[in-house]
Parts: C-alpha cells; structure tokens; sequence
C-alpha cells in the first residue's frame, strides 16, 4: 500500500504504522490524517493482529503541523474544535477500541498532539533520547487529542496539571518511572524491542488479548461490581475459543502454544 505521508506494511500479521514527514517532525496534516485513517481500517479489514506505530527521523510526531491549519476569511477566528472533532477524536478513539494491541515506538520528540497519541496507544516504548511535550500552554490552548483524559489517569493530578500547564519537557526516563509509558529503551534497541513485542502480540491469543484491553480500558468507567459482571462475561466467552483451549493443551504438554487468533 502507497502513501504520502506514512509507511504502511502488513507482515506476519503485524501492521507497521510509519508517521513519515521527517522534514516536519512528522507533524499531522489533513490528508495524513486520512492515509492513517486508512491504513487502520487497512489493518482491521486484513486481520493485522497487532499494530506498530513509530516515526521516521529524528522525532515522532510534533503534532499539528500549523502551516496546515486552514485560516479562516477576513481575519475570523479559526475554528479549532472542527479540527479536533474531524481529525484527533476519531484518531484516538480508533487507537483505544481497535481490535488488537497497539504498540507504539517513541523515537525523538512527541509533542503536543503527538505526545496524546503515544499515550492513547496500548504499550508505550521510548527510546532514552525521546521527549514528551505538552505543548498547548505555550499557545494558549488546552491538551486535546485525549489529552486532558488520559494525563491523570496515567500520572496522577499533580503531575497531570504540571506537564499541562508548564510545558516542561520529560524524558523517557522519568515517563516511564510516572506511568505515562511501558518502558524506556536504548535508542539502538527502540526498533527491534518494539517490534518483538509488537510479533508477540501478533502470535498470541488475539481475542483474549482484545478483550483484555477493552476490560482495562472499560474499568475507568465502571464500579467494581461492575467490573466483576464485565469479567465473568469476557471469561464466560473467551472459555469458549479455540485458542484458550490451544493454551491449556500446550501448558499440559509443556509446549509453545500454536495460537491462531480464534
């Protein structure tokens, strides 16, 4: 599959998600938003059972590219919320409900919209040079792309309001010790570990590893009792796969297990 603005390949069920506007940090534009629109239903359409999102060159993603940003006739106010709602709350609802995990690599910079993104992916790595910006104060504007949701949620309040209303930069490092990210890598390894996990989770057992993201990601939402009642549904159903059944076989025989995704 061709794109202008991203790389795109399905291999041994791995769908690999390239952000490839290197000259701009790999900044969204309209029509990226659309090649990555498509690419994910690509992904789904063709039974990707996981998906790898990273970018090329030096950074991840600065977010909006402003240079894209349609500017409104006779020096009217731009309606910013249209963009928010045409472009990013699609962007993060497909990434928290698609029905596979999602590994994101963080190489460089993940700024703004960006850094959201990241954050709305399932499993975070990031290379130990990689930075994580909210940027949106500088420009008086707030968190968006998820922003604002999964900030708390990740790193708490306090930590929440300081990258929000700061802008301060935060090192792999240090996202990785507040939540925010799985893992901070060496930037030589980012690739070949965020891959491995991404085959992993291609080889395994597909519908428990989707029903074990919608469990977690349903639980903010839910009392216990609650939850306990979503549990013993999904366990009800996920007793009845192929693949559950494929795993207790391979515990039994101390053997690798041969899941299919069914």
């Amino acid at each position: 599959m061709s794109y202008a603005t991203i790389h795109f390949e399905i291999e041994d069920a791995v769908a690999k998600l390239t952000f490839d506007r290197p000259d701009r940090l790999n900044a969204f534009t309209a029509e990226m938003h659309g090649e990555v629109a498509d690419a994910l239903d690509a992904a789904e359409r063709e039974g990707a059972r996981s998906v790898l999102i990273t970018g090329s060159g030096r950074g991840f993603c600065a977010g909006q590219d402003l240079n894209d940003r349609a500017v409104a006739p006779g020096g009217e106010k731009v309606d910013l919320g249209a963009s928010v709602e045409r472009f990013y709350n699609p962007l993060i609802t497909r990434l928290t409900t698609f029905p596979a995990p999602v590994v994101c690599a963080v190489n460089g910079v993940a700024a703004g919209a960006g850094a959201n993104i990241a954050f709305a992916c399932d499993i975070v790595l990031a290379g130990r040079s990689a930075r994580f910006i909210e940027s949106f104060s500088a420009i008086g504007l707030i968190p968006d792309s998820g922003g604002t949701w999964h900030l708390p949620r990740l790193a708490g309040l306090p930590r929440a309001m300081g990258m929000a209303l700061t802008g301060e930069p935060i090192d792999a490092e240090r996202a990785a010790q507040w939540g925010l990210i799985w893992k901070c890598v060496e930037d030589d390894e980012l690739a070949s570990e965020a891959l491995a996990l991404a085959t992993k989770f291609a080889q395994g057992p597909t519908q428990g590893l989707a029903a074990t993201k919608r469990a977690i990601r349903g639980a903010m939402l839910r009392s216990l009792e609650e939850q306990l009642e979503r549990e013993r549904d999904l366990m009800r159903t996920l007793g009845q796969t192929n693949d559950y059944g494929e795993g207790v076989a391979a515990f039994l025989d101390k053997r690798r297990p041969r899941f299919t995704g069914h």
